[in-house]
């Protein structure tokens, strides 16, 4: 999933510590949602979000919808502004490559909306429906409800969702160093190379 360049969203930025907007940006997004808001009940139904997530992101319709039913939690067909700017930070979260930070600092609510049947668990089947919004591999999923479901039941409790984010923002930090070392590392080789071409 990436944010698409030039949309409203593009010049919106999160604080890297705490995965928030700035008084400022938060707004200017609520000016935004107002615009969206075209019945003027403040909130948007089904129809405007596909629209809005359609228009500033690549996800897929169904996966539009899907995200819609997460944050539509007591089904009324409609989502305030609260949920509303829960999904920006989100978005920016997995723009900006802060993806395990925004599920450690913000465990409570995400465990929230990933518990779909209010019961205080989340199931793996559940959790692996939203992984896209979280850059969460399958593999590292399973192994995530591998290690920190303790019950063996597939089902993590908010403690327990607690300390995967803990260690899955490490892995996501581990993961992107990684990333960026061999980026590096063939830029190095590339400029290696052509200067090697050159003085031939």
């Amino acid at each position: 999933m990436r944010l698409k360049e030039g949309s409203f969203l593009w010049y919106l930025y999160l604080d890297k510590v705490h995965c928030l907007l700035s008084v400022r940006s938060v707004k200017a997004l609520e000016e935004y949602f107002h615009i969206l808001d075209v019945h003027g009940k403040n909130t948007l139904n089904d129809v405007l979000f596909y629209h809005f997530l359609h228009h500033v992101t690549d996800l897929k319709k169904a996966q539009i919808y899907l995200v819609f039913d997460m944050l539509d939690w007591n089904a009324v067909g409609e989502i305030g502004f609260e949920q509303f700017y829960m999904l920006v930070c989100m978005l920016l979260a997995h723009q900006d490559h802060l993806e395990g930070q925004f599920m450690y600092r913000h465990s409570r609510p995400v465990f929230d909306l990933l518990d779909l049947n209010g019961d205080g668990r989340i199931s793996a089947e559940n959790f692996a429906k939203y992984r896209f919004l979280f850059n969460i591999h399958k593999q590292e999923l399973k192994d995530l409800f591998h290690d920190f479901g303790l019950t063996g039941d597939n089902l993590l409790n908010y403690q327990e969702f607690k300390m995967c984010t803990i260690i899955y923002a490490n892995k996501l930090q581990r993961r992107q160093k990684t990333e960026e070392k061999e980026k590096g590392d063939r830029k190095r080789r590339s400029l290696y190379s052509k200067r090697k071409c050159h003085i031939k």
